[in-house]
């Protein structure tokens, strides 16, 4: 049985378009083409025998450190063999200003020997759709492409390869000085054939170095851990795509929440609930034009269309796919099914209201500016839908598979819808329903204090007739429904930390969900205790759990969706733009917890 390589061993570059990981050994395991949300065009990270890749490498064992070259997304790794050190540098193009994208469908790969000399091995084998289907290569003038059906890769190499079956296989020997560039660009039916050369690898790795530094120029986060919070802005900004503002959860799909299992979901998708999070998290450290998109993308595709919202969406607007599995994938480390789709997009998560009126309420408050009416009423059609609507059961922010409940946390988001557009109709002089608005915004609350603290348990629970706790309870102080300082918050907070934490780790809930297997702690609620215990006043304890949380990071600094709590393993899908948005957002409240100290 092939190996599989630990999910922390792989980094991420990206350009807007799409991304691709890489592992240490230096192979690039997963990548959909032309988009985030298109059929993998390299994808061993789902099946190890089967899966394409595009592999740089020594031929003999090798020390192995990475970085990001300074604040960039394009990515260094350095072998150290007995013969000599080998760096590799991998990016994806960047645009230069006002020149727009020279290559958006592209991965570039340079290989330089640093001291002595190194043999150096290069393989590439495309495995369209998912690795369905035979790849055909066509030897061409400047080298190779492969093609299955409308898809296509151009493979461009200073070294020389040859075709073994449906891989490209090349050797050389590097000697200290020399560089050599590889390239991989999609073609097809979506994606015009890209015009770059190998003779332009230098300028466009210079252009794309250019592009990113000025982007991280842009943060004015001057807070502790400010290069962590700086790489997880830049993990975020990768996340976000180029051309319409939509935002993916995470850039993979399948990867298992549980080893094994079949908890495996795709997150290749624009969830309205992480977008509201991941906004908020960039305007914090000055970054205000990805908003802007992003309500650019809310008015083309929703207002033009129908009011309703659904929970998550395809990148160009649509609504996304129900599941489909992939049988022919073993899945990661046997985890299966695989799947493309998510069913989430036919569940009712009546939070989405309060999260896309937050998102707006708080982008407004920071770069004050004119509304359009055809907005407002927008806002106003969703801002009724959570005062007529909270009343009713839905699925909840964990998406559970059975029936429908009265989830807090709905119940509090619904509330944000309301008080958010009371504020917004306030500062813009806007018409509402606001007198009714106010009204429902008083009942909810009391609805949900009196129905969702339970005074046995000591805590808030996960619904109200239920008595099971949720993490996400703790969001309660951080959307200013109740201080965190609230002995009803304390207590919660007190009790999660009891019940549903293990080595310092947070699971979501420990109920039975109805599905088989099991959850691993959820790294976005740690930061949240982080959070309630910064603005508790302990400011200490938050700093200790903060430390510890990052310590679960891996060596250039990405965290997946859940930790194992025994091994400390990275597990569910990664980077996870949820985990990087909690970084961000607890170093901002221990920063300005320190402040209010000072």
């Amino acid at each position: 049985m092939i190996a599989y390589c630990p999910i922390s061993d792989y980094a991420i570059i990206g350009n807007g378009y799409t991304t691709a990981l890489v592992n240490r050994a230096g192979s690039v395991d997963w990548c959909c083409l032309p988009r985030f949300d298109s059929e993998a065009v390299f994808c061993r990270l789902l099946d190890a025998e089967r899966g394409g890749f595009f592999e740089i490498t020594p031929t003999e064992s090798a020390e192995v450190t990475r970085r990001y070259l300074d604040h960039t997304n394009i990515l260094q790794t350095t072998f150290t063999t007995d013969t000599g050190v080998l760096r590799l540098t991998d990016f994806m193009p960047a645009p230069e200003e006002d020149e727009g994208w020279q290559s958006p469908h592209c991965i570039l790969r340079g290989v330089e020997c640093l001291e002595g000399e190194v043999d150096v091995r290069a393989r590439v084998r495309p495995t369209f759709r998912f690795a369905r289907g035979m790849t055909q290569l066509d030897q061409s003038t400047e080298g190779w492409t492969a093609n299955q059906g409308g898809d296509s890769l151009e493979i461009k190499s200073a070294i020389p390869l040859h075709a073994y079956g449906e891989t490209l296989i090349g050797t050389c020997l590097l000697n200290a000085g020399e560089r050599r560039w590889l390239m991989g660009c999609y073609g097809g039916d979506t994606a015009a054939q890209s015009h770059l050369t190998l003779e332009d690898a230098d300028l466009s790795l210079d252009q794309t170095r250019n592009y990113w530094e000025k982007w991280a120029d842009v943060c004015d986060y001057d807070g502790p851990y400010r290069e962590l919070v700086l790489r997880s802005a830049l993990t975020l900004k990768l996340l976000i795509y180029k051309r319409t503002g939509g935002l993916v959860a995470a850039p993979t799909t399948s990867l298992p929440d549980d080893i094994g299992g079949k908890r495996n979901w795709d997150y290749r998708f624009n969830w309205l609930r992480d977008a509201g999070m991941l906004l908020d998290a960039l305007q914090q450290l000055n970054y205000h034009e990805e908003s802007e998109r992003f309500f650019e993308w809310l008015e083309q595709h929703r207002l033009k269309r129908h009011q309703n919202l659904h929970v998550v969406y395809r990148l160009d607007g649509e609504p996304a796919p129900d599941e489909t599995p992939l049988p022919h994938l073993e899945g990661y480390r046997q985890s299966h099914p695989v799947q493309v789709g998510n069913g989430a997009t036919n569940q009712e998560q009546i939070d989405v209201y309060g999260h896309v009126l937050d998102a707006v309420y708080l982008c407004f408050t920071r770069m004050p500016r004119e509304m359009s009416t055809e907005f407002w009423q927008f806002l106003t059609a969703l801002t009724n839908k959570a005062a007529d609507g909270w009343r009713k059961p839905d699925h909840g922010p964990w998406e559970m598979r059975g029936a429908a409940q009265h989830y807090v946390y709905s119940k509090v988001f619904c509330w944000v819808a309301l008080d958010r557009a009371i504020r917004l109709s306030q500062d813009h002089h806007h018409d509402g329903n606001v007198a009714h608005w106010k009204e429902e915004r008083e009942r909810l609350r009391e609805t949900i204090e009196s129905e969702g603290f339970d005074d046995e348990l000591g805590a808030f629970k996960q619904a109200f007739h239920d008595t099971s706790l949720d993490a996400a309870a703790l969001t309660i102080p951080l959307v200013n429904f109740l201080p965190a300082t609230d002995p009803r918050v304390r207590s919660t907070m007190q009790k999660i930390e009891r019940e549903l934490g293990e080595n310092g780790l947070l699971y979501r809930y420990r109920r039975d969900d109805g599905l088989p297997g099991h959850d691993s702690t959820f790294t976005l609620c740690g930061f949240w205790m982080v959070m309630n215990l910064a603005k508790a006043g302990e400011g200490e304890r938050a700093r200790e759990r903060f430390e510890k949380l990052c310590r679960f990071a891996n060596d250039v600094g990405l965290m997946s969706e859940q930790i194992d709590s025994e091994s400390g393993e990275l597990r569910g899908n990664f980077p996870q733009g949820f985990s990087h948005v909690g970084l961000i957002r607890a170093a901002i409240a221990l920063r300005d917890a320190q402040q209010a100290g000072e």
